[in-house]
């Protein structure tokens, strides 16, 4: 009986520490030199912590259900003692069903990156208020993963978590560092959550489903149809980029799944190679020397 409720206890402490992230965190400052770099291993791990460690939604998930994503920091410049600017690359992927493949759902760098740190500062989320740019940075990117996962098992499931996103950004226009307001670039926080939540990339939203769940999570059973589910997801971007040519959001859908749509229409038939590079090429205009590859596989 004691064993029993030991493994009991242990199976509910587990599936509560399982959170929705597995996330690895590097941060690296090439450029700063004749400065105590120990504070930046002191960050990692903090970001490490706060990332996997914040329960960011209701919902439990299994260990083997959490989130892989990535977080490069990159430190160009200390501006004082506990101020710094630079990057962060932020990279998720989603498990394919039945394999071992994993699809890249974001893969995206903001050169934005401005923040104040003092080493051994706990990282804490407060939903209501805008205390610390690193930490309103930190939670956007954290929704904005979660919403292109959830996006991509039930149409437009994302939205809770791209709202909360949204939050985050109407919270910070106060905030004296860059990345949250319009009038900065076309290319910012502000903008990205905007595209994803404007009606008129709902069929890019649609896309990430039929893509993602009824396109790669079948093809290991039906490759033929998984793959017609993607180019007829990918058809419907064509209205998306005549309203809004080159929109952020899109750009930042290809910059994760160019490569990969290559290599899933290579084992195609010759004329749907044809009609996914015709669609491509109008959708992705940009990467149209990387899609002809298609036509030329073998």
């Amino acid at each position: 009986m004691r064993i029993a409720i030991f493994v009991l206890f242990l199976n509910i402490s587990t599936m509560l520490s399982a959170q929705e992230f597995q996330c690895a965190v590097q941060v690296v400052s090439p450029s700063i030199q004749g400065t105590n770099k120990k504070v930046f291993e002191t960050l990692q791990k903090e970001i490490m912590e706060f990332m996997n460690n914040q329960k960011w939604t209701s919902d439990v998930f299994k260990p083997e259900e959490r989130i892989d994503c990535n977080i490069l920091i990159n430190i160009a410049e200390q501006i004082s003692i506990d101020e710094f600017k630079g990057s962060i690359q932020i990279q998720a992927r989603r498990p394919i069903y039945n394999s071992a493949y994993h699809s890249v759902l974001f893969n995206h760098q903001d050169v934005d990156l401005h923040f104040k740190y003092v080493e051994f500062e706990s990282l804490i989320y407060n939903p209501n208020n805008f205390d610390s740019n690193l930490v309103g940075v930190l939670a956007y990117y954290a929704f904005i993963i979660l919403g292109m996962d959830y996006d991509s098992y039930q149409p437009s499931g994302g939205t809770p978590y791209f709202q909360q996103a949204e939050q985050i950004v109407s919270r910070a226009q106060n905030a004296v560092q860059a990345g949250w307001k319009s009038f900065e670039s076309q290319r910012n926080r502000y903008w990205l959550v905007e595209n994803i939540l404007n009606e008129y990339h709902r069929p890019l939203r649609q896309c990430m489903y039929s893509y993602h769940r009824i396109g790669l999570d079948v093809m290991s059973d039906k490759v033929e149809d998984g793959r017609a589910s993607i180019l007829k997801g990918l058809e419907q971007l064509r209205k998306v980029q005549r309203q809004r040519p080159g929109s952020f959001y899109m750009q930042v859908f290809f910059t994760a799944k160019s490569d990969e749509l290559v290599k899933i229409f290579e084992e195609s038939f010759s004329m749907e190679k044809g009609r996914a590079v015709e669609v491509l090429n109008e959708v992705d205009p940009s990467n149209n020397k990387k899609y002809e590859k298609i036509l030329t596989a073998k």
